[in-house]
């Protein structure tokens, strides 16, 4: 986008939400900060003094905070008003299409979006079918503040290093996807690599994982393979890798390269490997605080490492020398977020009808948008699915039989997580079980007792595996 298309954007927010406009000096900050201009630089161009540049920005930056609801300095702005500008554009043609569709409803206010607006437009819009990332350009993906804010603000700090953790479709890739869309935003060299993708070969043995690491990244960063120039058996994988990173991946990148890493925990039951790859990345990330001559290097690297909790986390993971940088842990919706996720699909809801959807698959966000597309597709009523146990399981039997599969590998869990589904009233166990119950998403805490995440939970696991069978569906379609 245009800076001059932007900024007019702005201006109509701005003007929209506070009936001022912004002055010409403010103006002439704005668009030196979009260039990366010194204060002084742009006191020079717009012939006025740097000390009244310095007090215009620091009065605007917070005013602006103020007005966009998120945090706006001379660092960030280019890339906050780039992200916003894209949101108003979205809304405004939501606006036209609105009133174009459903001309009984008047849009009072620019670049704002009603909830009946919503309902009007999005029920025009086909929902994606849930499952795996949300697409960026989505209308269904669904903020959940403060936290994409805080990992936009880390992903621009030097040697910035994020970790996203949550149970299995909680939205954890939709939210890489996100930060490395920032990344891009702010001119960053992005590199998504999936660990799915290493075999059984890669994974035999740390060096041939390293080298599978490093020649991958390498890969997608359109860098020729040197992998085996920087090998030396003597000194090992840990510190080949670094040489390979530090003399050649990051020597040949001039701006930061942000790196997204999926599906982590796939080397968790491999301890050789994840306890060695862990304490290679905070050693890494440390690299960047040094203060030496080599620290400018590796304060390009940002890394995003995205891990599932679902699966029984072994103690070389959960007690790893890895425990650095930005922690982010994804919640559940609550039930404002349910409600407007339900407008976007065109549902009017009120807050009982998202509280009873609630009270059966709690905020899990997978949960939730499944029913809402399929009450959408009208296969069924949320009445119709809150009244027959057999619907639900139909149309959440893959993600129930995957639970089930986790469960059963580790028998005392298993029977653990049996006496929480079986008892009306919260259940106490053994601490260790409790929070790795927790962890995976499947109980609450409640002091020093649990109970189920949520009442499908209660109702699957008091039904039998072979009376399970009856229920699978044959096709991706909800059988009612």
């Amino acid at each position: 986008m245009r800076l001059e298309e932007a900024l007019e954007l702005l201006q109509s927010f701005v003007y929209t939400q506070t009936q001022q406009h912004l002055n010409t000096l403010q103006m002439a900050v704005l668009r030196g900060s979009w260039e990366h201009q010194s204060y002084e630089q742009i006191a020079e161009t717009y012939c006025f003094s740097s000390a009244h540049a310095k007090t215009v920005g620091a009065k605007l930056w917070n005013f602006l905070s103020q007005v966009l609801g998120t945090k706006v300095n001379k660092k960030n702005f280019s890339v906050v008003l780039q992200r916003k500008a894209k949101e108003w554009m979205v809304e405004k043609a939501i606006d036209i299409a609105t009133q174009s569709v459903c001309p009984e409803i008047s849009c009072q206010t620019p670049l704002s979006v009603t909830s009946a607006t919503k309902n009007c437009a999005t029920s025009c819009i086909s929902p994606e079918l849930p499952g795996g990332q949300v697409p960026l350009e989505s209308s269904f993906y669904i903020e959940r503040p403060p936290i994409e804010e805080r990992c936009y603000d880390a992903i621009g700090q030097p040697g910035a290093l994020i970790r996203i953790h949550a149970p299995t479709q909680m939205g954890k890739t939709s939210l890489m996807a996100k930060i490395l869309q920032q990344g891009r935003w702010q001119e960053y060299h992005t590199v998504t690599l999936s660990f799915q993708l290493a075999s059984s070969h890669v994974l035999s043995n740390l060096d041939k994982f390293l080298q599978w690491f490093c020649a991958s990244i390498g890969k997608s960063l359109g860098l020729p393979n040197q992998v085996a120039d920087y090998w030396d058996t003597i000194l090992g994988g840990k510190s080949s890798s670094t040489d390979y990173f530090e003399n050649y991946v990051l020597a040949e990148i001039d701006s930061p390269i942000v790196i997204g890493l999926d599906n982590v925990e796939v080397i968790f039951q491999y301890q050789e490997i994840a306890s060695n790859f862990f304490c290679l990345l905070r050693t890494w990330n440390e690299k960047a605080k040094y203060g030496n001559s080599l620290s400018r290097v590796w304060e390009k690297l940002r890394l995003v490492v995205v891990y599932s909790t679902e699966i029984y986390m072994p103690s070389i993971v959960k007690h790893s020398p890895f425990n650095v940088g930005l922690s982010i842990g994804l919640p559940e919706f609550t039930w404002e977020q349910v409600q407007d996720l339900a407008w976007r699909h065109g549902l009017n809801w009120d807050i009982d009808q998202v509280k009873q959807l609630m009270s059966l698959v709690g905020g899990h966000p997978y949960l939730i948008r499944k029913a809402l597309y399929h009450i959408w597709q009208q296969d069924f009523t949320l009445e119709e699915l809150l009244a027959k146990y057999t619907r639900k399981v139909r149309i959440y039997s893959e993600y129930l039989c995957q639970q089930l599969s986790n469960l059963r590998q580790y028998p005392e869990l298993y029977s653990a997580f049996t006496q929480v589904t079986t008892s009306q009233k919260p259940v106490e166990l053994e601490w260790e079980q409790a929070l790795q119950l927790q962890t995976m998403g499947l109980v609450h805490l409640k002091g020093d007792r649990v109970l189920p995440s949520c009442n499908l939970y209660r109702q699957y696991f008091n039904v039998s595996a072979s009376h399970l069978q009856e229920f699978h569906p044959k096709s991706g379609k909800a059988e009612i």
